[in-house]
Formats: structure tokens, C-alpha cells, sequence
């Protein structure tokens, strides 16, 4: 495995941004994990269009359906069968839909090899909820970003209003709170915070100060 700096946290604490600028820092390959399983939530909200609740399938069904996912990701663009479905992932809907079937031990299993693929060949930033724990264990560097919940909320609001979206706070601080609920206490893989990664809490920092915090971290035992 090549060198890997491991990021979680929950939804609204910036590991993406971050991730991504740390990335491009250090000429890492970005591993965004979270494209991965929006794009198997999108597979399975075009193939059943009428379902709101993926959490109610069964794993064989969902097992059965995964056969048919081809996922061609490169790190800002990530494809579905050939089709590029990069902005179409990102979607409110789909985020619901992935938070429901990333609780799937099925389908975290279905997209461990795929995820650990790229460690193998690059040198790689990896951000999600479960790199740390489960999906690298053995990373170069960890990292845990946080932040209070408002905070979470509130740009998670900011990100909505960019895309255009009609929404209100009230509505984001749910879809926060409803996502920190399954991330947490799904009984494959919950969030949590790494015993050896490091803590940030991204509440009253700017994007920058995270981003040299962690360079420096990485280099202080580079």
C-alpha cells in the first residue's frame, strides 16, 4: 500500500474541501469515498424510482443489483457505466438515499476493494466516514474533522442554497441530524473517532488554517 492520510467526520465538517486541497497539496491522489456511494445510490433511484426507503430491501436484493455497477471513479469526475454522473449525485435525494444504503454491510463490502484499489497505486488522500477504522487501519496518517452541530448545519445550508436548491435551515439541521443518527449507529462500520487520529474541530477555523494544520501534522513525521 502506498502512503495514505485517512480522513473522517461527519457530514458538514469539511473533509471534502479539505481533503481535496490537501490533496492537490501534496500531489496525492483524492479519494473522495462519498462519490462512490452516491453513485450507487443514484444506480438504485433510477432502478426503482418509486422506492423512498433502501434501507427496507433486503441484502439480497440489493446484493443482486450491485452485480450489474460498474463505477469508474477519477478524482473529481465519477462515472456509472460510462455515464458521468458527477453533479447528478449530489442531488438532496441522493445524499437520503445514500446514507440509507451505505448502512448496508452488503454494500460496504461491494465498494471496500474498490476503495483500497487505489491505495494500491497511489499515494492518496481518502476521506469519508469509516478510512481510519475499517477501510485503512494501517494509514500513513489519520485524521478526525468535526465541528458542532450548528456549524454542520449551517453549511450544510450554504452548500444547498449554491446548488440552487429551495431550502430553509430548519430542513438542513434535520438532514444533519438524521444523517449523524445512521452514521453512528449502524451496526456496520459507525463513525468513530480513530484512537491514533488526530482531532480537529473545524467549527471556528477557516478552511485554510485546517488545511496548513494538517500539512503540518503530515510533515512534522513525514
Amino acid at each position: 500500500m502506498k502512503r495514505v492520510i485517512a480522513i473522517d467526520g461527519p457530514s458538514g465538517a469539511g473533509k471534502s474541501t479539505i481533503s481535496k486541497e490537501v490533496a492537490k497539496a501534496l500531489g496525492f491522489f483524492y479519494l473522495d469515498t462519498g462519490a462512490l456511494y452516491r453513485t450507487v445510490a443514484y444506480y438504485f433511484s433510477k432502478k426503482f424510482p418509486q422506492c423512498n426507503d433502501f434501507s427496507s430491501l433486503s441484502d439480497r436484493e440489493i446484493e443482486n443489483e450491485l452485480t450489474n455497477i460498474q463505477i469508474h471513479y477519477d478524482c473529481d469526475k465519477v462515472f456509472l457505466k460510462g455515464e458521468d454522473v458527477s453533479l447528478l449525485i449530489r442531488e438532496p435525494k441522493i445524499g437520503e438515499f445514500t446514507s440509507q444504503l451505505s448502512a448496508k454491510k452488503v454494500v460496504r463490502t461491494f465498494l471496500l476493494p474498490l476503495q483500497r484499489k487505489f491505495a494500491e497505486l497511489y499515494d492518496t488522500v481518502a476521506e469519508g466516514r469509516d478510512m481510519t477504522t475499517v477501510v485503512f487501519p494501517d494509514a500513513w496518517k489519520k485524521f478526525y474533522l468535526d465541528a458542532s452541530l450548528e456549524t454542520r448545519a449551517k453549511r450544510r445550508y450554504e452548500q444547498l442554497l449554491r446548488l440552487g436548491k429551495d431550502i430553509n435551515f430548519d430542513i438542513a439541521l434535520q438532514d444533519v441530524l438524521e444523517r449523524d443518527k445512521r452514521d453512528s449507529t449502524r451496526k456496520d462500520a459507525p463513525l468513530m473517532i480513530s484512537p491514533d487520529a488526530f482531532y480537529i474541530d473545524t467549527s471556528k477555523m477557516s478552511i485554510e488554517e485546517v488545511i496548513t494544520l494538517i500539512l503540518k501534522k503530515v510533515a512534522e513525521s513525514a
